[in-house]
């Protein structure tokens, strides 16, 4: 029976103690140099060691543990696991320095484990002065000029292949800032067409105009302006003067000098009341138009070469001009807006290049 209650109590025993030691909490400080000088830093390193359920909280520092001896950073706490993960080992670490010599007490640290205080041990830090010899001033030295840095073509690599690169961008840049001024386009198209003779691109000319009826809309005066210029044309090709570069009675006069007053007198008509229209905001009736443009066609007819009737349209090349389409003038835009972007990121680019290369 004795024995009995032996075996017993010493099972209890080993079961009590065993649930102690699990739930035992440890902590531990050290420096890693017990001596620095003046302004050298030293690692403290704070370790707690308690079971995986429970909870620790660090104490909180902001410029210094103690007078005097200051806190540089203050990292991370870094967790492990052991014995299986029932156990937790949590370190602290802080960077210290401190600016005035003296031997510094660093009392224990206290942790807070599930709301119970654990101390450290204390802790000591010898902090030395740094030695100066008085008696030979000559051993200090002032401070030393700035020092150029050698020349390297390395350094310049970058400015000199950006600034060749700028020029075809400026030149490009002002190639389409013309283009889209002038309103032209970027590529002329270039095709062959059958050259006519005087009379017939005269003729398909008034054809477009009698089309267009715009002296039945009260324009009166676009119609003459046409009429005439047609005319005018033809009689250049035709005659061999420069008739657009004329005024009506030069024109007439000098057709006298090639032709008999009956084949121009319906011409002189025709011109005459043009210039009313065009200068003297005449309103001809609507027969005397259609007059005119009878008139207009008979000399034609009559003043035509009569062998360019049977000569087959020679081709003749020409450069179509046309007008960039809405679409066209935004991506002209576009180009303009990045080429001017790549100058200015360029310009920005040798600019801070060579502020650090002689700054």
């Amino acid at each position: 029976m004795k024995m009995k209650r032996i075996s017993i109590l010493t099972i209890f025993l080993c079961v009590f103690i065993g649930k102690t030691i699990a739930q035992s909490v440890s902590v531990e400080a050290q420096i890693d140099s017990l001596q620095i000088w003046i302004g050298e830093q030293a690692k403290l390193q704070l370790q707690v060691a308690m079971d995986a359920n429970q909870h620790a909280v660090f104490p909180t520092y902001t410029d210094t543990i103690v007078h005097g001896i200051e806190i540089v950073e203050q990292a991370k706490p870094d967790t492990q696991f052991l014995n299986n993960r029932q156990r937790l080992l949590i370190t602290q670490e802080y960077t210290i320095t401190s600016f005035d010599s003296a031997l510094y007490y660093i009392p224990p640290i206290p942790v807070m484990v599930d709301g119970k205080p654990y101390n450290s041990k204390a802790l000591a830090l010898k902090v030395y002065s740094v030695p100066v010899d008085t008696l030979h001033p000559e051993h200090f030295f002032g401070q030393k000029d700035i020092m150029k840095a050698p020349f390297a073509w390395e350094d310049w690599y970058g400015l000199i292949a950006i600034s060749l690169l700028m020029l075809p961008i400026i030149g490009g840049l002002i190639y389409l800032i013309i283009r889209i001024r002038d309103n032209k386009p970027i590529i002329r198209k270039i095709k062959m067409e059958p050259k006519l003779p005087p009379h017939q691109m005269a003729l398909k000319e008034i054809e477009r105009i009698k089309s267009e009826k715009t002296w039945l809309k009260g324009e009166s005066k676009e119609y003459y302006t046409e009429l005439t210029d047609a005319l005018r044309t033809y009689i250049k090709e035709r005659f061999g003067f420069n008739a657009l570069e004329m005024t009506s009675n030069e024109i007439i006069n000098k057709l006298l000098e090639i032709k008999d007053k009956n084949a121009i007198a319906d011409l002189k008509f025709l011109f005459d009341t043009a210039d009313l229209v065009k200068f003297a905001k005449h309103n001809p009736l609507m027969n005397e138009n259609d007059a005119n443009l009878v008139n207009a066609i008979n000399f034609i007819n009559e003043t035509k070469q009569i062998e360019e009737e049977n000569v087959k349209p020679q081709p003749k090349e020409i450069t179509i001009v046309e007008k960039r389409s809405l679409r066209t003038k935004i991506i002209l835009a576009c180009c303009i807006t990045l080429l001017s972007a790549a100058l200015v990121g360029s310009l920005i680019y040798i600019g801070t290049q060579l502020y650090e290369l002689f700054m």
